[in-house]
C-alpha cells in the first residue's frame, strides 16, 4: 500500500525523510535493523528512485542511518525525541518558559486589526496591534504564533513587544493586570502555510494552543493563536485521586 504525499512547498524527499525518520524513534526500524532494499522503498511510497536515495542520504547526514556496500542501509543512530517545551497551567510558569527560552524571533507581519474573539471570550478593546512571528531554537522553527495585543498596551513599549516574547514582557509591566488568564489546547495537522514556516510536511502533527488575557473589566489585552510542532512539545499533568 502506497503512502500518500500531500502536494506542498516542502521536497517530497523531506517528507519521505519525516516519515522514515519516525520509524526509527518509534522502534519499528530498531537500532541494527537493515532498511529495505530501494526498490522496495520506490515500491511502498510510490516515488522515484532519486526520491529515496535523496531521503537516506539526509538520514545518514543526520546520524541516523548507514549505507554499507554491498549490504545495505543500517540503522546506526537515534532521532533527538527530547521534547523540551512543557505546557504549563500557571500564568507564571508560562512566561518562565519562554523567559528561559530565549527563542530567536522572526516577525512576519504587523498591522491593525480586529481579533477574532467568540461572544464568550470576553470584551474587545478598542483596537490591536497583530503580530505574526515564528520563535526559533536552535536554529529549528518550533511554533507560529498570532497575536492580538490591545493597541494601548503595544504602545507603552514597541520596540520591545517587537523584538522580545510578548508574555514575560506583559506580566512584569506593573501597569498592566491581568485579571485571568485561559488558554486551551488541541491536536491538529499542519496545512500548507504552517508545514513552510515550521519545516514540517504537510499533515505532520501540530500542537494549536489558544491563550486569552483579560483585565477587571473582562476586557481581552491579549489573544494568541500557537501552532507548536507536534516534536517540540509535551503535557506532565498530575492527576487528583
Amino acid at each position: 500500500m502506497k503512502t500518500p504525499f500531500v502536494d506542498s512547498a516542502v521536497p517530497r524527499y523531506l517528507q519521505l525523510a519525516d516519515l522514515m525518520r519516525q520509524r526509527v524513534a518509534r522502534g519499528a526500524w530498531p537500532q541494527g535493523h537493515k532498511l529495505p532494499s530501494l526498490e522496495e522503498l520506490v515500491q511502498e511510497f510510490g516515488v522515484a528512485r532519486v526520491t529515496v536515495r535523496q531521503a537516506i542520504e539526509l538520514l545518514a547526514r543526520e546520524g541516523l542511518v548507514s549505507p554499507q556496500q554491498g549490504r545495505g542501509t543500517f540503522v546506526t543512530g537515534m532521532p533527538d525525541t527530547r521534547r523540551w517545551f512543557s505546557v504549563v497551567t500557571t500564568l507564571s510558569e508560562l512566561a518562565k518558559v519562554y523567559r528561559d527560552t530565549k527563542p530567536k524571533i522572526v516577525n512576519i507581519d504587523e498591522s491593525i486589526t480586529a481579533p477574532p474573539l467568540q461572544p464568550h471570550e470576553g470584551v474587545p478593546a478598542e483596537r490591536y496591534v497583530f503580530m505574526r512571528r515564528v520563535h526559533v531554537r536552535d536554529e529549528r522553527p518550533y511554533c507560529v504564533i498570532n497575536i492580538y495585543l490591545d493597541e494601548a498596551i503595544f504602545r507603552t513599549c514597541p520596540e520591545r513587544f517587537r523584538n522580545e516574547t510578548v508574555i514575560p514582557l506583559l506580566t512584569s509591566m506593573q501597569e498592566v493586570a491581568i485579571a485571568h488568564a485561559h488558554q486551551v489546547l488541541t491536536i491538529d495537522t499542519a496545512d500548507m502555510e504552517v508545514a513552510q514556516w515550521l519545516e514540517l510536511p504537510v499533515n505532520a502533527p501540530v500542537a494549536l494552543v489558544r491563550r486569552i488575557f483579560k483585565d477587571e473589566q473582562d476586557r481581552v489585552i491579549y489573544l494568541a493563536d500557537v501552532t507548536y510542532r507536534g516534536d517540540s512539545i509535551h503535557v506532565d499533568m498530575d492527576l487528583k485521586p
